[in-house]
């Protein structure tokens, strides 16, 4: 299937969506945190006991883990409509430490524009294989030439 190949420009105006997508992941994170450090409370009370139906803290427990069980799935839903869908990647720890990928063109072969959370504008690409320890600063010329070019109807590049 075609992907996408952001120019600086289009990813440049998605970055105040998506440090709105972040803060909500990481709100979501920091119930889950507070849910699981409820639920190691009443597993360090009850032990194997908690599982229990006839324990009096059998409905908390249950309570809290389908309230994290809930939340993780709020998360993978905003991650697959508002990042995965747009065609961006979370890269290996992208979720944790707030980077993004684009993917776009330079030079006849497919890379990314590097984003990582609290940066106010893409400032890095990487190759596809670098990662974020691989990151270059853009040139002039890159910001204006990444992701433009030969592409089909819907804008998208059938990347290398």
């Amino acid at each position: 299937m075609p992907e996408k190949a952001f120019t600086v420009a289009e990813a440049n105006f998605l970055i105040p969506t998506l440090e709105g997508v972040l803060d909500s992941v990481q709100e979501r994170m920091k119930r889950i945190q507070g849910a699981t450090e409820r639920l190691q409370v009443l597993d360090l009370l009850w032990g194997a006991k908690i599982g229990s139906r006839d324990n009096p803290d059998y409905g908390e427990a249950q309570s809290h883990s389908a309230e994290i069980l809930q939340l993780m799935g709020e998360i993978e839903e905003l991650v697959e409509r508002e990042i995965e869908g747009r065609g961006l990647r979370f890269p290996q720890g992208g979720l944790e430490h707030g980077l993004i990928d684009f993917p776009t063109v330079w030079e006849g072969r497919r890379v990314y524009l590097c984003w990582k959370r609290g940066e106010p504008i893409i400032e890095a690409w990487h190759e596809v294989d670098g990662g974020f320890s691989g990151r270059r600063t853009l040139t002039a010329e890159q910001v204006r030439e990444m992701g433009r070019g030969p592409a089909d109807a819907s804008g998208s590049w059938h990347m290398p």
